[in-house]
């Protein structure tokens, strides 16, 4: 497929999030029995239970980190917080490290832990949740979190802890339940 139709690129996920990078795992998120596919809609209301993420692979020395954000909080046309860590019940965490690839994320160690406010919710437009996963060079990667959620940067994380490009990543567009706004510009 080539660079210029790849979903994540016409999604706008490489470049407000994430540089180009070659997929090289399968990842799998599926909220109850409905499997996240790039840029597909989910209402809060689909997204309040957690999802289950399958990670391709059969080698349980292989270790890995997911996180999740919303690159357009708080608004897509005013995104100042820009990209906003955030999770949905899974594993009552938004950073997930040390997740052997065969045993899969519920083995993960939670880095941060799940937010009150609940399952995402924009407030206003159409917003991007990405799930992006990297291969860690080592288990035990002592991972920190962060000290605000708002402003996590994916890129940034990835060089502090050395995890290079992502493996694979998934998003959707998530908007609140009565929006009737129009799509992101």
């Amino acid at each position: 497929m080539s660079r210029g139709r790849d979903t994540l690129v016409l999604g706008r996920v490489i470049g407000d999030v994430l540089d180009p990078f070659t997929k090289s795992i399968d990842l799998r998120v599926v909220y109850s029995s409905r499997q996240v596919i790039n840029g597909c809609d989910f209402r809060p209301s689909q997204v309040i239970h957690q999802p289950r993420i399958d990670i391709g692979g059969a080698d349980n020395c292989t270790f890995y980190t997911l996180v999740m954000v919303d690159p357009d909080a708080p608004t897509p046309t005013n995104p100042n917080m820009r990209e906003y860590l955030h999770w949905s019940h899974l594993f009552v965490s938004t950073l997930l490290t040390d997740i052997p690839a065969a045993i899969g994320v519920s083995f993960g160690n939670e880095v941060v832990s799940y937010e009150s406010r609940g399952s995402p919710r924009p407030t206003i437009g159409i917003h991007r949740f990405v799930f992006v996963l990297f291969l860690q060079l080592r288990r035990e990667n002592n991972v920190y979190a962060p000290q605000s959620r708002q402003n996590f940067n994916t890129r940034d994380f990835a060089e502090l802890y050395d995890l290079g490009l992502p493996v694979a990543a998934v998003y959707f567009n998530g908007q609140r339940k009565n929006d009737t706004g129009g799509r992101r510009l």
